[in-house]
């Protein structure tokens, strides 16, 4: 396992996320933005289509009847527009952001296999773990200990001389 990659892909992650939180924010907006100003429009043009249809349905119906028609009317266009309002954004933006923090997980997971498998073979061999880190040390010591010794008989050979 690598950390650098660890965290190369956590960034990826990071940076697809943001990037698809902002264009369905985007979205949202300018689909809130113009679902609100047809919704003014299609509200004066039906306030007017309803004063004409109750003028005129009023002279073959009663004015009980003719409410009620219109009523349901408004109902159902009404339905019709919420279903077109909620399709999903179709855009290959979206799709490709989703298809990179896909991406970034499955990278994410094989390094955490690797750590896995690392940390089970450590469990299972413990001395193959070990032995790399003792060697360099092992060295140092050495290196050390003679320095040490050097010193020691060079010292008592100044004192005496």
């Amino acid at each position: 396992m690598n950390t650098e990659n660890v965290v190369k892909h956590l960034r990826v992650l990071w940076r697809t996320d943001r990037i698809i939180a902002d264009i369905r924010l985007r979205h949202l907006a300018m689909g809130l933005g113009l679902r609100a100003f047809a919704a003014l429009i299609a509200a004066f043009g039906l306030l007017m289509l309803e004063l004409s249809a109750y003028f005129a349905l009023v002279q073959m119906w009663s004015a009980i009847a003719a409410a009620a028609i219109l009523g349901a009317v408004n109902f159902v266009i009404a339905a019709v527009l919420f279903v077109i309002a909620g399709r999903a954004p179709s855009g290959r933006d979206i799709e490709f952001a989703n298809e990179i923090h896909d991406a970034s997980i499955e990278a994410l997971q094989l390094e955490a296999r690797a750590l896995q498998a690392q940390v089970s073979g450590a469990v299972h061999h413990p001395l193959s773990t070990i032995v790399p880190v003792l060697l360099p040390l092992i060295a140092i010591i050495v290196r050390n200990l003679r320095k040490t010794a050097k010193e020691s008989a060079s010292s008592p050979g100044e004192a005496g001389s």
